[in-house]
């Protein structure tokens, strides 16, 4: 065999041998790679947070009112509790039978006040055209000059007094001044009114807003337009304050607090809770709720280094906001902390980091 082929026959050898131990070694790093712990992180962050006391309150109607009638009269119909009804719409109605009577003998009364008015005015023309041949004396004059006025003021009186009984019957009929439900009568059918007495209950379930009594201590604390959170059996909604009754009750020491809520569901008088802060917002360092690891003697976060192991910090947990809570610990912003996968895991173990979203793993940035 001759050198040249010697030497290629080396050199196949060692290219054989080059791919055997590259593929080795890749079949390695892939076992190494699958041996890894699966986990899901989130990362530390700075957010303002301010403890909060959770304040009993209820669902109220900003229209709830008790609708007077500014007539007296005998009811003849009623709305039923429960009915329904749209701004305008009829609560009840009353016997205007002498209403319309009354009215129908002012409507006389201004037709004959008219009258005397145009015989006044026509006889102070006639006056008026005689006094220039001095044929009557100026108190003749002056006398049908009143005349005339007073027969306008009783025009004038009549017509006020015919509007009086038209309003009168107009308002027989009692109507809504708000959308609303009946949800109380205070009268039936045949009883008789008195100018003021109150008729239904009427409130406006679409226009609905929490209050909440709270302490004084909390008035430095809540101001309107701030965002708070309203609870109803576990069930957490956000809200938004509308206004503070700035006006204490010297006996209970507390003041008043109602809060816009954005649903319309809640029924009028439902139990709710407030969350009103009871101190001032600060910035603090917030981590994952599920990051966070609670034992009988210590709490501690799961961190990700940069080699992608993972490495137990002990931390002082502190006020919870929404699905985070604020920690003391040896923490900075952008840390990640193990969320899922996290039960079994050591210190020093490596960890592959999965994308919940895309179900992709990560690559440490940087």
């Amino acid at each position: 065999m001759t050198r040249a082929k010697l030497a290629r026959l080396a050199l196949h050898v060692l290219a054989a041998a080059a791919t055997a131990s590259s593929t080795l070694t890749a079949a390695a790093a892939d076992s190494t790679e699958q041996k890894r712990a699966v986990v899901e992180v989130g990362t530390v962050s700075l957010k303002p947070v301010a403890a909060a006391s959770w304040i009993p309150g209820s669902i109220v109607s900003r229209s709830d009112a008790r609708i007077a009638t500014v007539i007296a009269g005998r009811v003849t119909w009623i709305a039923e509790v429960g009915t329904r009804v749209r701004q305008g719409e009829p609560l009840a109605r009353l016997d205007d039978t002498v209403s319309r009577l009354r009215l129908e003998d002012l409507r006389a009364q201004v037709a004959r006040a008219t009258a005397q008015r145009d015989v006044a005015s026509s006889q102070l023309e006639r006056f008026n055209r005689l006094a220039a041949t001095k044929v009557l004396s100026a108190s003749q004059l002056d006398d049908a000059r009143a005349q005339r006025d007073v027969s306008a003021d009783d025009v004038t009186r009549a017509n006020a007094q015919l509007r009086q009984a038209q309003y009168e019957i107009d308002q027989s009929v009692i109507r809504a001044p708000f959308p609303g439900v009946v949800s109380e009568r205070f009268i039936q059918r045949g009883e008789y009114l008195q100018t003021g007495a109150a008729t239904v209950r009427l409130v406006n379930t679409g226009d609905v807003e929490a209050r909440a009594t709270a302490s004084l201590d909390l008035a430095a604390n809540v101001h309107a337009g701030q965002a708070v959170a309203v609870r109803d059996h576990g069930l957490v909604n956000a809200g938004k304050v509308r206004t503070v009754v700035p006006v204490g009750d010297d006996r209970s020491r507390q003041f008043e607090v109602r809060v816009s809520v954005p649903s319309t569901d809640w029924l009028v008088g439902t139990p709710v809770e407030v969350s009103l802060p009871s101190g001032a917002a600060r910035t603090a360092v917030m981590v994952p709720r599920d990051a966070l690891v609670v034992r009988q003697n210590r709490s501690y976060v799961l961190r990700v280094t940069r080699a992608d192991t993972v490495e137990e910090l002990d931390v002082t947990p502190g006020v919870g906001v929404d699905d985070s809570v604020e920690v003391r610990g040896a923490l900075s912003p952008g840390d990640r902390l193990v969320i899922r996968g996290g039960e079994r895991l050591t210190a020093g173990q490596a960890v592959r980091i999965i994308d919940p979203a895309h179900r992709t793993v990560q690559a440490h940035p940087g």
